[in-house]
């Protein structure tokens, strides 16, 4: 069963590359034509944000929220393109993630499966919708997201979180309660909240191993982020930029994490990101209070 989901993971990521690929040449037709800059170039900025917030995110902090505020902070992103330069960006470091724990980690097959197919049927649901919002909806989205995440955070700070038991998969109601759970995490995935902290609270509530939760939680992102991108792509919803940044950045960080570090003092680097994700989220908040009634910013032609 392994090998078939990675398989089908390799097969997701080639389809993801073809996709971004003709959206990027799609973009340069639109600025050689229309004379006007759509994207620039990646910077070394963008590439330490990559490796940076992938970092972590292999070891379980998650990369989301610690974008996102980078990306509000220090304006690299505008508001309204943050959820798909997040998605389209930290796809391939999760699908190499994804390969990595999937391998070494032992988790009942049929839970792996189930869950993840249901995170991919989230994730194509709620881009579709979070991809059509104008920015003023994004900015609060975003920032009740970023809330949440740091509630979260804060949780495990506080070891809040279920202690849950050895087992290494899921049966009959609990495995029902398990795939809805994760549908719903894979629409929020779309909007900028992480699925890692929650899918780890998931998998514990119903009784099984927090270990567990590792080929799940990435294995989860790895395949409902290609198929939530798409539609940020098609919709140019996205920083091109940006993304390169966090995928070039992300993978050797990703590779370093997994083989190189095997442990850090990550308590003190949870507080500080508890602290400037609630910032940023005060900030996100604010901008959407300051503009709306605002008219929606015009989209591109499709």
């Amino acid at each position: 069963m392994k090998t078939a989901l990675l398989i089908a993971l390799a097969i997701f990521t080639i389809g993801y590359l073809i996709v971004w690929f003709l959206a990027g040449r799609s973009e340069s037709n639109v600025q050689a034509t229309q004379d006007v800059q759509v994207n620039g170039r990646t910077t070394l900025g963008q590439l330490f944000i990559g490796f940076v917030s992938n970092f972590f995110d292999t070891l379980g902090i998650g990369s989301f929220a610690t974008t996102s505020s980078m990306f509000k902070l220090l304006k690299i992103v505008p508001d309204g393109l943050i959820p798909g330069t997040l998605n389209v960006g930290h796809t391939l470091p999760t699908v190499v993630e994804a390969c990595i724990f999937i391998s070494i980690i032992k988790v009942d097959p049929r839970t792996l499966a189930c869950l993840i197919a249901a995170s991919v049927a989230g994730a194509w649901i709620g881009a579709g919708i979070v991809s059509k919002w104008p920015q003023h909806k994004v900015r609060i989205g975003l920032g009740l997201c970023l809330i949440g995440a740091a509630a979260l955070m804060l949780a495990s700070q506080l070891n809040l979180f279920p202690i849950g038991s050895d087992a290494e998969g899921l049966t009959g109601a609990r495995l029902i309660v398990g795939t809805a759970g994760n549908f719903v995490l894979g629409a929020l995935m779309t909007l900028g909240i992480g699925l890692y902290a929650p899918c780890m609270i998931l998998v514990s509530l119903l009784g099984m191993s927090p270990k567990a939760a590792f080929p799940i939680m990435m294995g989860s992102c790895a395949f409902l982020m290609p198929v939530g991108s798409v539609q940020f792509l098609r919709t140019r919803r996205y920083q091109r930029d940006a993304s390169i940044g966090l995928a070039l950045g992300g993978i050797p960080a990703v590779l370093l994490a997994a083989f190189l570090v095997k442990s850090l003092p990550l308590s003190a680097v949870r507080w500080l990101v508890v602290i400037v994700v609630l910032y940023t989220a005060a900030m996100m908040l604010r901008s959407a209070y300051c503009d709306r009634g605002t008219a929606p910013a015009p989209q591109p032609d499709i």
